[in-house]
């Protein structure tokens, strides 16, 4: 995974140090602080001060466990969070069909939940669109743990 401060400064970098640094109504030196590497520092009360906004959130996380957080950072970016499911330990190369039954079954359900939305009035008022969000969300955990396991070799 790429560092914090990497990200930051790539970003920083499309609108410039001085845009960033008046919106925040901090100095430049601050937002340079931002975008180096802290290695020196072992821990935040070791840090100078210039902890970037990223490992800030990152700590909050850590510290709550609440995804609430980031589901919310992901909103802003008109995207939604959804953990990845860890994939089991005692996968087989038999267990590739199985998987294959289970992700079909989570996209049937998706189907099946909009189907019955749609059809009693032609409409998917927010209720509903939150139970379809549901299935979607459960189809992309089940297919993820899938591929994230065949990645780690766990079917060969």
């Amino acid at each position: 995974m790429k560092e914090s401060y990497k990200i930051l400064r790539q970003a920083i970098d499309k609108v410039g140090v001085k845009k960033v640094a008046a919106e925040f109504n901090i100095s430049t030196a601050m937002i340079y602080k931002w975008c180096e590497n802290p290695a020196p520092a072992i821990s935040y009360k070791d840090a100078s001060g210039a902890v970037n906004p990223l490992d800030r959130i990152r700590k909050i996380y850590e510290i709550t466990a609440d995804p609430a957080i980031i589901q919310w950072v992901c909103q802003i970016a008109d995207g939604y969070f959804v953990e990845n499911a860890l994939p089991k330990k005692d996968y087989t190369s038999t267990q590739v069909l199985i998987n294959m039954q289970k992700i079909i079954k989570e996209f049937s359900e998706t189907l099946n939940k909009i189907s019955e939305a749609y059809a009693d009035d032609k409409k998917i008022d927010a209720q509903e669109a939150a139970a379809i969000r549901k299935e979607w969300e459960d189809l992309k955990r089940i297919a993820e743990a899938f591929v994230r396991a065949c990645e780690s070799g766990k079917f060969n």
